[in-house]
């Protein structure tokens, strides 16, 4: 029987597994797919050894910051697909409860309901946004065992034993310690090993006070989403649907149609051969186990071409093509720096988290003249004089995120136009997390804070308003980059 490394696990409280629930549980917070998730697989192993049913929550609220159609309908796509699975397994062992929240602060109790008939409850560890804040409250008012499982990563959070402020040094620790953990992977269908105890319906009073949405508005999404307290100036973006058939279908065509040329063609806008997969990560609608598994079946990869060296080189490491090589390097250096950093840090999303040599420098250039100044509002709806960055603010609004190369360029020159670097880091968090369909995640964190010196380092000469964090232009980017076809789409 399959078993979750344990290396993987924690137990938020003190209180014990009850052979005589009713199922086990889990919540499902982060990791919103029925595959390659180790806190489903952890779940599940508990079902098979209390030989229980799996009742699986699904829970949406409505009362978090930035909540909005566009964030909303993503998660509620995912949500729908789910409630088809599992209902065509039906008789499997498995129930799949999704709750959308109506009201504010409504689903309150809901979890305490559902584990005071629990054996134990599993959920997942995501260390960002007010997960691990919901997580940590929840523990202490269970009656049974919280488990909380890391399936961030290809590294557990756990073997992390110290902060990294640089990338490169992160990079270096993958490369030794990495190797280590490329056996352990989830489960592809985790739900068939569920054993065959039917839990056909909960208790009627608990449907009541928190009613499970129903198949049809799961599919009337557009009724669902104008019947909640949520924004709805934010709007979906159509191209983007949420769900793990979606995440697939973008994972595929990106590694049939971009990978061979992403090594260099991802910082060009006109080429735009990004991948796509950060929304799905982000929602956990795809793993990077399952994307890191289709892409070594396509390079004909085994852990025996990983060089022997450890000096933390971008390229070679691996022993795949150029594209792979710099796709595996954002997939997991980039990516995973960021968990791990908001996993050890606390205060990550905080202008005190920048290392010291940045806010020194920033400080010392606090008052240094700035060449404009615009407020939140004239960011937010893209009116600064610049062409380029107005573009960019506006494939945010409408797409949910911003071409790679021109988010760093985003960021930097919102700091160049602020009153003070506190006031520049607000404005990028909120415009990022309301429009960034990737945003309030580990690694768009670390692309906001990368702009102010985050696993940077002191760059030179020192400049006005930014002293030593490391510099950028509109000018030397459309020099640099092809930009004629995106400028002609969202340049005015």
């Amino acid at each position: 029987m399959r078993t979750t490394p344990d290396i993987r696990l924690r137990q938020a409280n003190d209180a014990p597994i009850r052979g005589d629930g009713d199922f086990v549980l889990y919540w499902m917070i982060a990791n919103r797919r029925l595959g390659w998730n180790f806190a489903l697989d952890r779940a599940v192993e508990h079902a098979r050894v209390l030989g229980k049913p799996l009742l699986i929550l699904e829970a949406l609220r409505c009362g978090y910051r930035w909540a909005s159609d566009r964030i909303h309908r993503f998660v509620l796509e995912g949500m729908a697909d789910h409630q088809r699975r599992i209902v065509e397994r039906r008789g499997e062992g498995v129930l799949y409860y999704p709750y959308v929240e109506r009201v504010a602060g409504a689903g309150s109790g809901l979890l305490e309901a559902l584990a005071a008939r629990a054996c134990v409850v599993v959920t997942d560890d995501f260390p960002c946004f007010f997960l691990p804040s919901m997580v940590a409250a929840a523990a202490p008012r269970l009656g049974v065992r919280l488990e909380v499982v890391d399936s961030n990563g290809l590294m557990p959070l756990a073997a992390v034993g110290k902060t990294h402020h640089r990338a490169y040094d992160f990079r270096r620790f993958l490369h030794k310690n990495l190797p280590d953990h490329l056996g352990d992977f989830p489960a592809e269908d985790p739900l068939a090993e569920v054993p065959g105890f039917r839990l056909d319906a909960l208790p009627k009073a608990l449907l009541e006070r928190w009613p499970s949405a129903t198949a049809q508005a799961l599919t009337e999404l557009d009724a669902l989403l104008a019947s909640l307290p949520i924004d709805h100036a934010v709007a979906p973006v159509a191209s983007l649907p949420g769900g793990s058939p979606a995440a697939v279908q973008r994972m595929e065509g990106f590694l049939e149609n971009r990978l061979v040329a992403y090594g260099e063609g991802r910082n060009h806008p006109d080429d735009d051969t990004a991948s796509g997969l950060s929304p799905y990560l982000h929602f956990g609608h795809i793993s990077v186990h399952q994307i890191f598994r289709a892409l070594v079946a396509r390079e004909g990869w085994n852990p025996g071409n990983l060089a022997a060296t450890t000096k933390g080189q971008r390229e070679g490491w691996w022993g795949m093509s150029v594209g792979a090589e710099a796709f595996l390097d954002e997939l997991i250096t980039w990516r995973e720096v960021g968990y791990a950093f908001c996993h050890r840090e606390p205060d990550y999303d905080r202008y005190e988290a920048l290392p010291p040599w940045a806010r020194q420098t920033l400080e010392e250039h606090a008052t240094d003249q700035r060449p404009y100044l615009y407020s939140r509002e004239e960011f937010e709806a893209a009116t600064t004089h610049d062409e380029i960055w107005n573009a960019a603010q506006r494939q945010l609004r409408a797409e949910g995120r911003i071409h790679n190369y021109l988010r760093m360029l985003w960021g930097k020159k919102v700091l160049h136009w602020t009153a003070h670097p506190r006031e520049a880091l607000e404005i990028l968090i909120e415009l990022n997390n309301k429009y960034a369909l990737d945003g309030r995640n580990p690694n768009s964190y670390s692309g906001i804070f990368w702009c102010l010196g985050r696993f940077d380092r002191a760059w030179g000469p020192e400049r006005e308003v930014f002293g030593k964090v490391r510099y950028m232009t509109s000018r030397s980017t459309r020099s640099k980059l092809r930009l004629k076809h995106y400028l002609r789409r969202w340049g005015k």
